[in-house]
């Protein structure tokens, strides 16, 4: 809910709160009304674990989080520990469920893909179309960041195509120069960027001042429109990665109607977080129950209908057949890109 991922935050929060009004408008689950906590991780591991222990101490039965999977994979221990059912709206770092998986922990899902099918999206779509590019793979060192770049690398590496460089940056600074000058020297045609949306805008934004025109592709952090005011018109021609719009399907229309009557836009992960706490509450009224394990195991015995399309969850809470899309921003919004 604070610092430079913020805007992802209120995503988050906005749909989980539209979600609990509509459930509690109509009647609440198993017969009582949500009430709904927030808790700011500021996407910092310890600060995520101190929520988490907040969340257990305050006997919440569901978490709709965290954003960054960096928080999202210590968090879920102490939740597997204080019996709460853990659905992501945003985390797409494999480690999330195949660590929990691996440990016994059936009570984290995800209502967003993951990075293996992330990275095998866009390392297709570079194979398909920029086969002959010398390619710079970034990545800012967090799970998430590095997630995406190494299963990117992984695909254009096994279609017979080597990256030119491979590097890590700092997500807080604030001057690139010698990054991109690294770049030019390579003469690089495209940047993968493994990282978020705020060192995103800076990096093609100085790249484009000093006149380095490489094509940068990167993934569902980017979608968000703070993107689009930090870089400005350098943000044009960008390329990412992003699950199909669920703003643009016309079965949501009144509900994105809802959202816009209050003044905001639902992008990137907001119908994400509204399908979380929707499908939560529809697996603990199956289940007849709000606790972890029995709505866990609703929750993989069948498909639930969802503002993000048909949900069904794998033994390790993952969704089955996740799709990812590349779309392409302009004038500070993003459009899909060909197939």
């Amino acid at each position: 809910m604070t610092g430079q991922y913020a805007a992802f935050g209120e995503q988050l929060k906005r749909g989980a709160q539209m979600a609990v009004d509509e459930i509690n408008a109509a009647g609440g689950v198993n017969g009582q009304k949500l009430e709904m906590l927030i808790g700011d991780d500021a996407c910092d591991p310890k600060q995520a674990t101190a929520v988490a222990n907040k969340m257990v101490s305050d006997k919440v039965v569901f978490v709709a989080g965290h954003f960054c999977s960096g928080s999202s994979i210590p968090a879920s221990d102490i939740y597997k520990e204080g019996k709460i059912l853990q659905i992501t709206p945003a985390s797409t770092n494999i480690k999330l469920t195949d660590d929990a998986f691996a440990k016994g922990n059936t009570t984290v899902f995800r209502t967003c893909g993951r990075d293996d099918v992330q990275g095998l999206t866009v390392g297709t779509y570079i194979l398909k179309y920029h086969k002959t590019a010398k390619v710079a793979i970034l990545h800012d060192k967090s799970p998430y960041g590095k997630g995406v770049a190494d299963e990117t690398k992984k695909a254009i590496n096994k279609g017979g195509m080597r990256e030119a460089m491979y590097e890590s940056y700092n997500d807080t600074d604030k001057d690139f120069t010698a990054l991109i000058n690294k770049m030019k020297q390579a003469k690089i045609d495209m940047i993968v960027l493994g990282g978020y949306h705020t060192a995103g805008a800076l990096i093609i934004k100085q790249s484009r001042e000093q006149g380095f025109g490489a094509q940068m592709v990167g993934f569902d952090s980017l979608e968000d429109p703070e993107f689009g005011k930090l870089g400005g018109a350098a943000t044009n021609g960008v390329l990412m990665s992003f699950p199909p719009k669920a703003e643009d399907d016309p079965k949501n229309a009144a509900l994105v109607k809802k959202f816009r009557d209050a003044k905001y836009e639902p992008a990137g992960y907001t119908l994400f977080s509204y399908a979380a706490v929707k499908v939560w509450a529809e697996a603990a009224a199956k289940a007849k129950s709000t606790d972890a394990a029995a709505v866990a195991a609703a929750l993989r015995s069948g498909t639930y209908d969802s503002a993000v399309g048909p949900l069904a969850f794998d033994q390790k809470g993952d969704i089955k057949n996740p799709v990812y899309d590349i779309y392409v921003w302009k004038d500070g919004k993003s459009f899909q890109a060909q197939k």
